[in-house]
């Protein structure tokens, strides 16, 4: 009787980056053709665009103080705004 053997690596492969690369490259298509197609669905996007237009300054004031905190510009000014929001009103839809 023919077992197939299942390809597990050992988890040291993966803490030398080396070693990772050489088990993928010798494995791929072994491990790739194992595998089985996955139906992937994704949620409507429920928000809708608002475009405002800011001086140049206040630009870079935006986005020099989204970079020291990690976040697009973007993402910043929609964080102030439902903070602004929480406070004003606490039975606002999606806060």
């Amino acid at each position: 009787m023919n077992k197939t053997k299942k390809l597990v690596p050992n988890e040291s492969v993966f803490k030398d980056q080396e070693k990772e690369a050489d088990f993928w490259e010798k494995n791929f298509n072994e491990v790739f053709d194992k595998g089985k197609p996955t139906k992937v669905s994704f949620a409507k996007n429920l928000s809708e665009t608002l475009n405002i237009r800011l001086d140049p300054t206040t630009i870079n004031i935006v986005r020099d103080e989204a970079k020291a905190k990690g976040l697009g510009p973007t993402q910043l000014i929609r964080m102030w705004i439902m903070e602004r929001i929480g406070k004003k009103s606490s039975h606002v839809p999606g806060v």
